[in-house]
């Protein structure tokens, strides 16, 4: 199974916010998650934007989840590294 991290939109119309989760990655993006390791709310000020558990995110891209560009971001500044090393 392919595994992926993505946001998960919610909110209403024009006040949107994401819940940052793993789920297949051929999975429609309303379809059920695996697990949720944080939040992110881009209509906020810029230091409670996102909320991330980097135990969580850190065990994920271990296991070879592959992040989207958004999440990548925040990961990233987040400081919680997204390269991936070949174990072999």
């Amino acid at each position: 199974m392919s595994v992926s991290m993505r946001l998960k939109r919610f909110g209403s119309k024009k006040r949107p916010y994401y819940r940052v989760v793993v789920m297949d990655s051929r999975a429609a993006a309303t379809s059920r998650t695996i697990d949720e390791i944080g939040t992110y709310h881009p209509i906020e000020a810029e230091d409670r934007q996102t909320t991330i558990d980097a135990e969580k995110a850190a065990e994920w891209l271990k296991k070879g989840a592959n992040p989207s560009a958004t999440v990548k971001k925040i990961l990233n500044a987040k400081g919680i590294s997204c390269n991936r090393t070949v174990q072999g």
